[in-house]
C-alpha cells in the first residue's frame, strides 16, 4: 500500500493540462474540447485491500454492460474532481462520502467519447455498504489489489478501431472483463508504481 501511495499525485496538486493519451485521442477527436469527468478508484480497506468496480446497466445508451469505475461527468456545482467522483459514487453505488478518504490522483485520461477523466484514488472504510443504482449499475464487485498488481493477470493486445490498430489491455477476474478506459487507468497506476 505504501508503494501505491507514493505513486499517486498528491491531493494538493491535481493533474492539469493535456491527458497522458492526448496525442492519440487527437487523431480520433481532433481539437474539440474534452468534457471534464472524474472516476473513483476506491480501495476497500481490510486484510486484503480490494478495488471497487461497477458493471454498467445493459440499457444505458453508452458503454452498456461494460466494467467501469464509479464516476461521470463533472457538474457545475461540483467543487473539483474529488467532489465529482464522490457525488457520482454516491449516486451509482450508494457510497457514503463520510466513509471515503481521498488519497491522491492518477494522470488524466481522455476517452473516445470526448471526456477528459481525472482518476481519484481513495480508501473506502470496511463497513461501507455498496449497492447498485438500478438505473445505472447492474452490479458492484471488488478485485483484490494483489490480483491487479500481478503482471501475469495483465493481457496486452491490439484491436482494430476505425481502420487502425490500437494497443489495448485487459484483466479478467471471476468472469468480469476489465478493459478499455478502465484498464488503461489501471495500467497508468501500474506504470506509476513501476509494475507495468
Amino acid at each position: 500500500m505504501d508503494t501505491l501511495l507514493q505513486a499517486l499525485r498528491p491531493l494538493s496538486a491535481p493533474p492539469e493540462g493535456p491527458a497522458w493519451n492526448h496525442a492519440e485521442m487527437n487523431e480520433w477527436l481532433g481539437d474539440q474540447a474534452r468534457l471534464p469527468a472524474a472516476v473513483l478508484l476506491g480501495i476497500r480497506e481490510g486484510v486484503q485491500p480490494r478495488l471497487v468496480f461497477t458493471v454498467r446497466d445493459a440499457r444505458l445508451p453508452a458503454h452498456a454492460g461494460q466494467v467501469s469505475f464509479p464516476g461521470g461527468r463533472s457538474e457545475p456545482q461540483d467543487a473539483d474532481a474529488v467532489d465529482t467522483a464522490l457525488r457520482e459514487s454516491e449516486e451509482e453505488i450508494g457510497l457514503n462520502r463520510a466513509l471515503v478518504k481521498p488519497l491522491g490522483f492518477l494522470d488524466r485520461f481522455e476517452t473516445i467519447s470526448g471526456y477528459c477523466v481525472t482518476p481519484v484514488v481513495a480508501s473506502i472504510a470496511t463497513e461501507a455498504r455498496l449497492y447498485p443504482s438500478p438505473d445505472e449499475v447492474a452490479e458492484v464487485f471488488e478485485v483484490p489489489l494483489t490480483f491487479l498488481f500481478d503482471p501475469a493477470n495483465l493481457r496486452r493486445y491490439t484491436m482494430e478501431f476505425r481502420g487502425q490498430q490500437r494497443p489495448m489491455a485487459e484483466f479478467v477476474h471471476a468472469g468480469h472483463r476489465i478493459w478499455g478506459a478502465t484498464a488503461a487507468m489501471l495500467c497508468n497506476l501500474l506504470e506509476r508504481m513501476d509494475r507495468a
